[in-house]
């Protein structure tokens, strides 16, 4: 059952807010984010946190430089997925930028599991001539044993996550995560691309003390924001102020058509007007199509994408990013209609954590299928692949209330030699299990969600800003949203209202589309993957938009929710 509620604010910031120009409905969704005034509101360059206060960000810096004096070989190691790749063409070309060449190495979701391993490391350090120093991107921070066997082989090792860390931390020569438990850092919700800029920050600033550069002539790391604001999206990282500079600057590139080559030929072939790019491209546009390279095969291809200057070579990777995309969306149909097949087994109504697997199932698409049932059941799920060693892969997606990685870590301890490997955040976590013991599995996870939950988290709660008068719901208010960056912990605002429903068909078998009333005006309203009919007089949780058809500019209601009578 769902229940359209409203987010409380505090009355005094909205009014401030108001009184600053910004419309009241806003003004009172943006106080309801924490946003007290409009300086919070900030997406100039010089709002962005210093890169000093980032810690280990000095040290790897001076370890930078003394690879760039020493002409020492390096290699990128980064995770196959947006923000890894992201991370990785943001350290290559940072680095380049700075006199230092490096290469990169992802390591293939099935061939070698995630991130910096021992097995990894032994593959680097092959090449000739052997690297003198391995950085991590959007990896690493459990990679002790990994760091170990570099050290054994005379590599050194910076590591660059944002990861949560395990109970030990590796032995490198210096550690940037902003969520280690020494940190101090204000934004804990950097993304992996958005913490190696901060070290190719600090890198510049070390090199304009040393006299290398100055402030004139030091390179121009603000061209690069365009990857940082892709991956930081991709990677659905809260976008705190600092997040929201990062994201803003680099739309602001791109619109401009002062991106770079490969971003531009992923616009194009994903059909999107790159003078109008948003959040919204970057998270189910562009990032998708990057992500798809990481879970149908390797990396490569989108952090070649994202490395081309030619704009020819750019569009033929952009097209077989598309075309790897297109295979991905085609076998995540099939593996959701199996999943749904096994919910009709399944009694979710007492359930806490659900658990899926299937023969079928691929392991680099397993946590699509997750989110979207998810999304359906609002209860955590786990789906389950098979692999060529003979384990079972899954990815989860949890739902707020239920930190999944801390879920997994209690079953792990419960069930010694069944959890292999794990690891995540709150919301998404992946892990490996024997394949004999995934009925076992199932049960502890399921009492575990149910022990650490209170009842009322199963509940669908849609949280609101309220309600509008007919007269509010506007393009102007429409345009106003606009201006600002919504995102993950940032969301775009969404309003409740109680209609009357005139009208309602189904468009395509798949979206609910209707015409309702409120108070005297009348709005056409969309309702995308809800095919089920909504009674006459409903309340519907919905977000203003502007839709352009045939040159006429109207307000929809782009619909979000509907509370079950």
């Amino acid at each position: 059952m769902t229940k359209i509620s409203s987010r409380p604010y505090n009355v005094h910031d909205a009014q401030r807010l108001a009184a600053s120009g910004i419309l009241p409905p806003i003004a009172r969704a943006l106080a309801a984010r924490g946003i007290r005034d409009a300086s919070d509101l900030e997406q100039e360059w010089r709002g962005m946190l210093p890169p000093s206060l980032l810690e280990g960000t000095r040290e790897a810096a001076e370890r930078l430089v003394m690879a760039r004096d020493k002409r020492e070989r390096v290699v990128i190691v980064a995770d196959y997925d947006c923000d890894g790749a992201t991370a990785c063409a943001v350290a290559i070309r940072g680095l380049r930028m700075f006199g230092i060449e490096a290469g990169y190495f992802v390591p293939d979701r099935v061939l070698h599991g995630y991130g910096l391993t021992p097995a990894v490391v032994d593959i680097v350090a092959a090449r000739s001539p052997k690297p003198d120093l391995i950085v991590t991107v959007d990896n690493g921070i459990s990679s002790a044993a990994a760091v170990e066997r570099a050290r054994e082989l005379g590599i050194d090792v910076i590591v660059t996550d944002h990861h949560l860390p395990g109970q030990e931390l590796p032995n490198a020569c210096c550690i940037v995560n902003p969520n280690l438990a020494t940190s101090a850092f204000p934004s804990k919700t950097l993304a992996g691309v958005g913490v190696i800029y901060y070290v190719l920050l600090a890198l510049r600033t070390l090199l304009r003390e040393k006299g290398v550069y100055t402030k004139e002539s030091q390179p121009r790391l603000d061209r690069l924001v365009d990857l940082v604001a892709l991956g930081t999206v991709a990677d659905v990282v809260r976008l705190d102020k600092n997040n929201r500079i990062l994201v803003s600057q680099g739309l602001r590139r791109i619109r401009s058509a002062r991106t770079h080559a490969g971003l531009a030929a992923l616009f194009s072939v994903a059909g999107k007007d790159i003078s109008k790019a948003s959040v919204r491209d970057f998270g189910f546009a562009i990032g998708p199509r990057i992500n798809a390279a990481g879970r149908l095969g390797t990396m490569e291809n989108g952090i070649e994408c994202l490395l081309a200057d030619d704009p020819q070579a750019a569009v033929r990777f952009a097209e077989s990013l598309n075309s790897i995309n297109a295979e991905r969306r085609e076998l995540e149909v099939g593996m959701q209609q199996a999943a749904e097949a096994q919910l009709e087994t399944l009694d979710i109504a007492s359930s806490a954590g659900v658990t899926l697997f299937d023969e079928s199932f691929s392991e680099g698409v397993v946590g699509l299928v997750a989110a979207r049932i998810k999304e359906r059941i609002h209860r955590p799920v786990i789906a389950f692949a098979p692999t060529e060693s003979g384990e079972l892969k899954g990815s989860g997606r949890s739902i707020p209330g239920v930190h999944l990685r801390d879920v997994l870590d209690l079953v792990a301890k419960e069930l010694p030699g069944v959890v292999l490997r794990f690891g995540g955040h709150a919301m998404a976590a992946g892990l490996s299990i024997r394949a004999d013991a995934y009925r076992e599995f199932s049960a502890a996870f399921d009492e575990a969600v149910r022990r650490n939950a209170a009842p009322e988290t199963f509940e669908r709660v849609v949280l609101t800003d309220g309600g509008l008068a007919p007269d509010e719901i506007s393009e102007r208010l429409c345009l106003e949203m606009d201006r600002q960056i919504w995102g993950q912990g940032f969301e775009a605002p969404l309003f409740a209202n109680e209609f009357t429903v005139l009208h309602q068909t189904l468009l395509k078998d798949a979206h609910l589309k209707m015409n309702v009333l409120l108070g005297r005006q009348r709005f056409d309203a969309i309702f995308f993957r809800h095919a089920a009919a909504v009674t006459e007089r409903t309340k519907l949780a919905y977000r203003p938009a502007i839709n352009e058809y045939r040159g006429r500019r109207t307000v929809q209601l782009v619909v979000e929710a509907v509370e079950e009578p």
